[in-house]
């Protein structure tokens, strides 16, 4: 049987995407909570050295992910959004796909107020902070992804409202959470969901079972994928400006 995943509430006195946000308790963190980020930072930044794309590792040293221990979020705004206007704010679990793409529109982007246990370093289901935070921060740093993924916000609010949820939902998947790009020759990690996950980062790039087919948009949005296992196919862009382009650009 299947977990059944952490769904945000939404505050009815609140609009829209505000609706989900909460505050983020940093002060309730447990010392072992603080010690697992520590022990899952400390082995994904050695794990994805060469394995992950350039603007990763960049974005990774101006937004102080490594201060020890969880980040706290008026922290890591100050330091964010000089760079390129985003901001985090925390939630209590996913949050709807209408009210996440409207984050995005409005250069948010919402982090778990919440981080695995010691018996999930290898491998989450659900987004914690640490995926949040560890896995999609970085590349918010970089202005050309920052704007992408804010115009991909504003793409994702129309697709939904036009009944194409499913199709902005797989461009997602196979970019910004399980994307792999081909950079001077060789294949690195995009998606925030290898990023921060030990045992699929590895796997993605080095099982000789997994099917990795060439990037396109329009293969994309035809792709199913599975949110409840490691991923069998994974599709790999022929560059981060591809990328780019994809999330910028019309839903195909």
């Amino acid at each position: 049987m299947l977990k059944t995943l952490h769904r945000a509430e939404a505050d009815p006195q609140l609009p829209g995407w505000q609706a989900y946000v909460v505050d983020q308790g940093w002060d309730r963190f447990s010392a072992e909570e603080h010690e697992t980020w520590d022990i899952l930072y400390a082995r994904q930044a050695a794990l994805l050295k060469g394995r992950i794309v350039r603007r990763f590792m960049d974005g990774l040293g101006k937004v102080g992910l490594d201060v020890g221990g969880i980040p706290e979020l008026g922290r890591l705004n100050a330091r964010l959004a000089p760079l390129t206007g985003w901001r985090c704010v925390a939630v209590a679990g996913l949050v709807p796909d209408e009210a996440f793409f409207a984050m995005l529109a409005a250069r948010v982007f919402p982090i778990g107020n919440f981080i695995r246990t010691r018996a999930e370093l290898d491998y989450l289901e659900e987004p914690d902070c640490f995926h949040d935070l560890f896995g999609h921060v970085p590349m918010l740093a970089d202005r050309a992804v920052a704007d992408a993924m804010q115009r991909f916000g504003e793409t994702g609010v129309e697709a939904i409202a036009a009944g194409h949820g499913d199709k902005v939902a797989r461009l997602y998947w196979h970019t910004i959470e399980f994307g792999l790009v081909r950079e001077e020759g060789e294949v690195c990690i995009l998606g925030a969901g290898l990023a921060s996950s030990f045992g699929e980062a590895l796997k993605s790039l080095d099982d000789p079972a997994i099917e990795r087919r060439r990037f396109t948009p329009e293969g994309a949005v035809a792709t199913p994928y599975r949110h409840d296992a490691m991923q069998p196919l994974y599709l790999v862009a022929d560059g981060m400006d591809a990328v780019v382009a994809a999330l910028a650009g019309p839903l195909p």
